[in-house]
């Protein structure tokens, strides 16, 4: 269970982290398969923002992978690839190049019209997680690599996960914090932009982004399937909050999939 219980806590954040998926490796007896590899693959829809602050919600399509080796190297999701340069039975910390889905074009919105566009882009992620019983605290840091201008976030989340026959529930709260880079890009309006877009010139600096809650939910189909879904409903906070770029506080994020387990 504790791997799969891991994969969701991990999904979790990055999904409050707006979509990235986080490694999970934790191998367990019910789970574990003989080998040094681990593979999984399997279709997926996420949902997210159009943009950050946005009413409006995205669907897109993606595939989704679980691959490691040794559970040591590891591909998952938006996780291009990473390592797990600690591990242990109920432990892992570790780095990673996550590719980062929030973005934000003028096109999105009418009242976008004269902002710059932000990109998506690469960003290099280091994350913990400890498992003590059916509690699993996580965090993770991203920062962007990629010159988008989406500077460092943080996040700590704690879940309680119960095993329910063939499905894996967890659930429970967490943040992100978010640097004044970060900030300036989604939620700040500078003097030229407000001149530009209508909009109200705008400061921002650090401080907490948002307040979230985790629900996921692992079921496992047979012995080579399974499927996924996972949910993170957060409240915008601060610089986010109170920006005249976010059209409602609600923050809302999902992800569900089917996997085939080699």
């Amino acid at each position: 269970m504790k791997r799969a219980q891991t994969f969701i806590a991990r999904t979790c954040v990055a999904l409050a982290a707006l979509l990235a998926f986080g490694p999970a490796h934790a191998a367990d007896a019910d789970t574990q398969t003989n080998g040094d590899w681990k593979i999984s693959i399997g279709p997926g829809l996420y949902v997210f923002p159009e943009f950050p602050g946005s009413s409006r919600i995205k669907v897109f399509p993606l595939p989704v992978q679980d691959i490691s080796w040794r559970d040591r190297i590891f591909s998952q999701g938006p996780d291009v690839l990473g390592v797990n340069v600690l591990r242990g039975e109920n432990y892992h910390a570790g780095m990673s190049v996550s590719f980062d889905f929030q973005s934000r074009s003028s096109s999105d919105d009418a009242r976008l019209d004269g902002l710059p566009n932000v990109h998506y882009g690469p960003k290099l992620r280091l994350f913990a997680d400890y498992t003590y019983w059916a509690f699993t605290g996580s965090t993770a840091v991203y920062q962007d690599i990629g010159g988008t201008g989406q500077g460092l976030t943080a996040m700590a989340d704690l879940y309680v996960s119960a095993p329910i026959g063939k499905l894996l529930l967890s659930a429970g709260p967490g943040l992100t914090w978010a640097n004044g880079a970060y900030t300036r890009t989604f939620f700040g309006v500078s003097q030229p932009e407000s001149v530009a877009s209508g909009l109200p010139q705008y400061s921002t600096g650090s401080g907490l982004r948002d307040v979230h809650f985790n629900l996921a939910a692992n079921y496992t189909i047979s012995s080579h399937w399974s499927a996924n879904l996972v949910a993170v409903v957060g409240r915008l906070e601060r610089f986010a909050a109170g920006s005249p770029i976010t059209e409602r506080r609600l923050d809302v994020n999902g992800m569900a999939s089917v996997a085939y387990r080699f």
